[in-house]
């Protein structure tokens, strides 16, 4: 495994996602269900676990009550996992969420995608400020998320952040509404991909690429060979596991990122 440093962290290059964890499987909302129930908190803790055998340093997770009790949990019986937090728009305002966060031992957090999306939208983005300066006032690495290059370009202009979580897919809209909607007939286009990977490449900040699979579309083959041909220095990939699929599949991601992005030091 390679890391990187973010902020004051030494985190991995392959971080941990959480979404299959919280029922988020942009599949349906039956396959929701479905990871709802496989995912009770013994077998969350049994993936971070086997993420901690592999090297692996980092998860990111909403700030949600779910999330918190679970890791307390873990850290209570010794895991050390780092937790790179998410704000939570079913939870409360971003800096709410922010103050949620640190209280919940979070080592980093980030401004939610579809908030974000949605404050550009809507011409409302300085709201993202006050919790970019609140993790700033304790010393934590800040960061902002989003599924549409527009985000990145008005953080690049606007915002003091340290790092950027940017989706390969915009697979549903959020110009009116920063809220995930369950059962949505989601789109991954390859157009949407390739302006992200374009927006990529000219921003400042180091990048967590996430959605790098498109939500299980993408074969894990091709999908890591895309990530080791459009990361850089210092940039990072963030990955969920369905484990009631192939209880293998972590440890089969992480030989592949290490494969095809490892072996030529690109990230």
């Amino acid at each position: 495994m390679e890391y990187v440093k973010l902020g004051n962290l030494k985190v991995s290059r392959f971080i941990l996602g959480s979404n299959p964890f919280s029922g988020f499987s942009h599949q349906g909302v039956e396959r929701d269900r479905e990871m709802v129930r496989f995912y009770t908190a013994a077998r969350i803790k049994e993936v971070l676990q086997v993420a901690e055998g592999l090297g692996i340093t980092a998860m990111i997770g909403r700030c949600d009550h779910h999330v918190m009790r679970l890791l307390g949990e873990y850290w209570d019986e010794g895991g050390k996992i780092q937790w790179l937090a998410q704000t939570c728009p079913g939870v409360g305002p971003t800096e709410f969420c922010v103050r949620e966060a640190m209280g919940g031992g979070a080592k980093a957090c980030h401004v939610h995608g579809g908030v974000m999306d949605f404050l550009v939208a809507q011409g409302k983005a300085d709201e993202a400020k006050r919790g970019i300066e609140l993790l700033h006032e304790h010393d934590l690495p800040a960061g902002v998320a989003g599924h549409q290059p527009r985000v990145f370009e008005w953080a690049e202009k606007n915002l003091k952040a340290d790092y950027y979580m940017c989706s390969y897919y915009n697979p549903s809209p959020r110009d009116d509404n920063p809220e995930h909607v369950h059962g949505f007939n989601e789109q991954y286009l390859e157009e949407d991909r390739q302006a992200m990977l374009k927006t990529i490449k000219g921003l400042t900040k180091p990048v967590i690429h996430y959605k790098v699979l498109g939500a299980g579309r993408n074969k894990p083959d091709d999908a890591f060979r895309v990530v080791a041909a459009n990361t850089r220095p210092g940039d990072m990939v963030c990955v969920g596991v369905m484990h009631g699929d192939d209880p293998g599949q972590l440890e089969e991601n992480v030989r592949l990122f290490e494969k095809h992005c490892c072996k030529r030091g690109n990230i």
